[in-house]
């Protein structure tokens, strides 16, 4: 997979290809919040899928407080990353995650990068994010990019400072 990272705000016109991608190369709780529903990618996880990710479409100023991201390398849809409004004033919660196909490439490097630009734009200054210790490809990208780590036995908090030159 060769090409620039860049993202567009999910919406109607790629949440098609984000969920395309999801079937084929993720599983569903990688990807979406926990549902009451048969196993894989049944009818029930698909529509909960357009309905969690339609539910963003306002952006930071909507109800849900989040700005959802399609991760696209030239035309391809790779992925989805997302920023969400914390209590902090100034602070913004990250989440990911790529396809199968996408990782080990550097884009999720190149993804969070790209999100961090977007959370300064914004006015952000700190972004934070959480993932488990055994989730060797996320802490990997989060050190890459200067967060700082906090363990807490299997879970790890990292939180990056928009206002330090990032790497």
């Amino acid at each position: 997979m060769a090409g620039a990272v860049r993202l567009e705000p999910v919406d109607e016109r790629n949440l098609e290809p984000l969920l395309s991608v999801a079937v084929a190369e993720a599983e569903p709780d990688d990807v979406m919040p926990p549902v009451d529903a048969p196993a894989g990618w049944s009818h029930a996880r698909r529509e909960a899928f357009r309905a969690f990710h339609r539910d963003s479409f306002g952006g930071l100023p909507g109800p849900t407080g989040t700005q959802m991201y399609a991760i696209l390398v030239g035309d391809e849809v790779v992925g989805m990353v997302r920023m969400a409004r914390r209590d902090e004033p100034g602070t913004v919660e990250a989440g990911m995650w790529l396809g199968r196909s996408a990782r080990g490439q550097g884009l999720g490097a190149a993804a969070l990068r790209e999100l961090l630009n977007a959370a300064a734009a914004v006015g952000m200054h700190t972004v934070v994010a959480q993932t488990t210790a055994r989730n060797a490809g996320a802490l990997s990208v989060l050190r890459k990019l200067g967060a700082k780590i906090r363990e807490d036995g299997d879970r790890v908090v990292a939180e990056i400072s928009l206002d330090t030159p990032q790497a």
